[in-house]
């Protein structure tokens, strides 16, 4: 489990043809050991070998269906998250690393010292997204400020600007969806009770 909170920007070292295999660069960190989960862009991978500054991980072919990560080549910059410890703050909201789908920045336009985006989404992800609700985009965990029937809002403020890749991001660039994960219970919940 995740917080959202992005730690490091990484990017991908190298990629076998096929997407199935990445390795990923987080320069200043260490202490990456086998088996470990770590959020990239939004993408829980587990780790399989490492090294000093790098990891590698293997990525399923449901994965590479739904996400962002068949898109990658070497040198696309990732946010990196490591998972949420026992007694760590929850300065985000509980972010999986289950992506539900891919999204498309439509606009952006500065909004005082913030980046206003607007996502398009897939219809039956947007049922899940609320007004002032929490979503993840590429990871990252964000308030949305206004939503309709097929896209969504989010500001993204200076400091979020300087420690993610959202501060670079433009129009036409895809994004990793991951709704919250309390909205995706209580639909259940609801559709459940109707039956």
């Amino acid at each position: 489990m995740f917080t959202g909170i992005i730690s490091k920007i990484g990017r991908v070292r190298s990629t076998t043809n096929d997407g199935a295999r990445i390795e990923i660069e987080v320069p200043g960190t260490s202490g990456f050991t086998e088996g470990a989960s770590v959020a990239c862009s939004g993408v829980c991978l587990t780790v399989t070998s490492h090294g000093d500054d790098w990891f590698a991980a293997d990525v399923s072919s449901e994965t590479l269906g739904c996400t962002t990560v068949r898109q990658w080549v070497a040198g696309t910059p990732l946010n990196i998250e490591r998972p949420l410890k026992i007694g760590d703050e929850l300065g985000g909201h509980m972010v999986l690393g289950h992506v539900d789908g891919v999204g498309a920045i439509s606009a952006r336009a500065m909004d005082g010292g913030s980046i206003r985006l607007t996502v398009e989404a897939p219809t039956e992800i947007m049922r899940f997204i609320a007004q002032k609700g929490s979503v993840a985009l590429d990871g990252i965990s964000l308030t949305v400020n206004q939503a309709d029937a097929v896209r969504f809002g989010v500001n993204i403020i200076p400091q979020t600007q300087r420690a993610t890749t959202l501060g670079t991001a433009e129009v036409g660039d895809q994004v990793n969806l991951e709704i919250d994960p309390l909205a995706r219970y209580a639909a259940k919940a609801a559709w459940t009770e109707s039956e």
